[in-house]
């Protein structure tokens, strides 16, 4: 036993050719093999980053239509409320405006029928004139029949008229 690990030149030759070999052998592997994978890796690292940030930057996109879309809910609301407020005005206006023209018909109306009513008293009253005037005729047709004289005749339509007096003729 000469050598502790029986090592001798076919050996340590045999040792230095295999890791040559293996060196040899990990370069071709790195380069067909190991950097291709490297690359692939990286590019789809590269790739994922990609849609990270543009699920990122779609996220935030629609971060910003939610926003402006629930800003315009917020402006249609307010439009819809101020385009109720503008037509109930209307709609107090108009009731306002048909209630005020109704009161002016019924005014008018009232009017009419007043002056009517007087028309009628007026008609009414000449028609009491037309029959005192056909009454004091009568008497005087009897005066005259009788042979009374002038005095007589005008002192009985005087008491008659005194008689009657001015309120038979104003009702």
């Amino acid at each position: 036993m000469e050598r502790l690990f029986d090592l001798d030149m076919q050996l340590v030759h045999d040792t230095v050719l295999l890791a040559l070999a293996v060196f040899l052998l990990f370069l071709a592997m790195s380069y067909l093999l190991f950097n291709p994978v490297r690359q692939m890796l990286e590019d789809r690292k590269k790739r994922i980053q990609t849609d990270l940030d543009t699920a990122q930057s779609d996220k935030a996109d629609a971060a910003e239509l939610k926003a402006q879309y629930e800003s315009k809910l917020k402006e249609i609301d307010k439009e819809a409320e101020a385009i109720l407020t503008e037509a109930r005005k209307k709609a107090l206006q108009n009731e306002t405006k048909i209630v005020d023209e109704a009161k002016e018909e019924a005014r008018r109306i009232i009017a009419r029928a007043n002056e009517e009513a007087a028309l009628e008293k007026k008609r009414v009253a000449d028609e009491m004139k037309q029959e005192m005037v056909k009454v004091a005729a009568m008497m005087a047709a009897k005066v005259v029949s009788a042979n009374i004289d002038t005095t007589i005749q005008n002192q009985l339509v005087d008491e008659t008229l005194k008689e009657m007096g001015d309120s038979t003729w104003r009702s």
